[in-house]
């Protein structure tokens, strides 16, 4: 009999259907409200995604998993609700990122998970009151900071090289690891949840420039990993991202059905063309769009997507970028851009990024070591990739003066091991709605030097000493101006933005002890 070994995990969610994504043990019919699909091989693994349609607007329909006709899922002890399918409107969105495994120790030496302890006041909570939707931005698993249970079964497996997670088998436990949690398994089959990676889901610093590719090309196991680390995030996360018209378009996930046997070799092959630089773009767009409603949500890749050979570092190559200009116009009431990297930075570190990326671009010594402190200080968010900055403000402030003009735009994004809420200001529209918001980490905790660091980063004085700098350097003037509202916030948090037709509210819950508290909460 097969088993479940992961999910459900309900993905897409639209007015009329929704798709759920599990992970067997076994070759199986896979049904969940009445609908079927049959699983497909990746190694000794199983998978399935299966298209729930013909559901009603505004509707809540109770589901249950079944393996080859036997009910698997909800398990008959769970303590928490049924799963369900809701096809409301969006009215609450959940977003963060940075959420590592638990510890095997109590107390977690990385405090408490923001989202388990959110999971765990839902429970108990009527389902109007429930998030309608869960977007996370980035390191849902660290494959270059491996627990150190992982740890252990990575030198069962093999001595060579030690601690390093290559194979596509070692990414799903990593997987296994941190969404098998209870509370975050529950969460997860209940909530619509969109998802996009971030370094660490492959590589500390991944992408950060040319050199750093052709640094990690030299490790004898880095084609391995990267072929393994992407194929994984498709299987994992990314086809989950699409909807049922998205996928009975998609060439690659056709094969993967009608293949018969084992699809590993294929999705490597897939991954490996996927990571390559063609001709100022790549052969794969990881980003997407999802419509929930009078919401309209654009997840930008921010890792895969760089081009790094070109006279110009960008952030998107050109293509993608248009795309993104042209999904970012249409008639809804709000735009959120989900971005794992901040746009709007501490003033100070947004202009020394700027300038660490013009002398990283030198020759000579002075370039080599703009890139040692561009790879060693993190410098890779988008003021360091200056042309995709001014890019995507120049993109906002088109929309601020559109006739159609939503209500908010909100820049959704984590990365930075703190949180905050800034506004954007243009020259040519002041009353423009444009928000930056980030929440980071859900579940970690970097090294105390960061908190004063951040503090001081958000220094006007220092801020207006660095651009003095930037201007000298030839940098052309920020194109958007912003002001922080609320922060910077520490710890394990949430953010949680609440829509109501054109007004929306963001708050920030911060994990303690004993649940959840308020870190801050304002009107858009």
């Amino acid at each position: 009999m097969p088993e479940l070994v992961l999910g459900p995990v309900l993905r897409h969610v639209d007015s009329t259907s929704a798709t759920v994504w599990v992970e067997t043990d076994a070759a199986c019919e896979v049904a969940v409200a009445g609908r079927r699909a049959g699983t497909f091989q990746v190694g000794e693994q199983h998978f399935a995604l299966v298209v729930v349609d013909g559901l009603a607007p505004d509707t809540v329909t109770p589901y249950d998993v079944r393996l080859d006709g036997d009910v698997v899922w909800p398990r008959p002890d769970s303590p928490f609700p049924s799963p369900s399918i809701r096809t409301a409107p969006v009215r609450r969105l959940l977003f963060g990122s940075c959420r590592a495994a638990k510890s095997e120790v109590t107390p977690d030496k990385l405090g408490p998970d923001a989202l388990d302890a959110y999971a765990l006041r839902m429970k108990d909570e009527p389902q109007d009151r429930w998030p309608d939707a869960l977007v996370l931005l980035g390191d849902q698993v660290y494959a270059d900071e491996p627990t150190p249970r992982i740890t252990r079964w990575l030198a069962e497996r093999r001595p060579e090289p030690a601690g390093e997670v290559v194979s596509f088998r070692e990414y799903a436990e990593l997987y296994h690891e941190t969404w098998a949690d209870p509370e975050i398994r529950w969460l997860m089959s209940v909530v619509p949840t969109s998802m996009i990676f971030d370094d660490h889901d492959v590589r500390d610093d991944w992408n950060t420039s040319r050199t750093w590719r052709e640094q990690m090309a030299r490790k004898r196991w880095w084609p391995e990993r990267i072929r393994a680390g992407l194929a994984s995030y498709w299987v994992y996360q990314h086809l989950g991202n699409l909807g049922p018209d998205d996928l009975a378009r998609d060439p690659l996930y056709e094969k993967v059905r009608s293949t018969g046997g084992d699809v590993q070799a294929l999705l490597e092959d897939f991954a490996e063309q996927a990571d390559r630089e063609v001709d100022g773009g790549k052969s794969t767009q990881w980003s997407y769009r999802r419509d929930f409603g009078r919401v309209r949500l654009l997840v930008v890749d921010t890792r895969s997507g760089r081009i790094l050979s070109g006279p110009e570092r960008l952030m998107v190559g050109d293509r993608e970028f248009g795309w993104i200009e042209e999904n970012a116009q249409g008639d809804f009431d709000h735009l959120l851009i989900g971005s794992s990297l901040p746009w709007l930075m501490p003033h100070a570190l947004s202009h020394f990024q700027s300038l660490n990326e013009r002398l990283a671009n030198l020759p000579g010594w002075r370039g080599r070591l703009g890139e040692k402190v561009r790879q060693v200080g993190d410098l890779e968010h988008w003021p360091a990739f200056r042309a995709s900055f001014e890019r995507l403000a120049r993109l906002l402030e088109r929309i601020t003066r559109s006739d159609n003009r939503p209500g908010t735009v909100c820049v959704l994004s984590g990365d930075v091991h703190h949180s905050y809420a800034a506004r954007a200001t243009f020259a040519s529209a002041a009353d423009a709605k444009v928000y930056q918001l980030v929440c980071s980490p859900v579940h970690n905790e970097p090294p105390w030097i960061f908190r004063p660091a951040f503090r001081l980063s958000w220094s006007r004085p220092i801020a207006r000493v660095l651009r003095w700098w930037a201007d000298r350097r030839g940098i052309s003037p920020d194109p958007v101006a912003w002001h922080k509202l609320s922060g910077p916030h520490f710890g394990n948090s949430v953010g949680v933005l609440e829509i109501e037709g054109r007004n929306a509210r963001f708050r920030l819950e911060t994990a303690t002890a004993d649940g959840l508290r308020e870190a801050t909460s304002m009107a858009l």
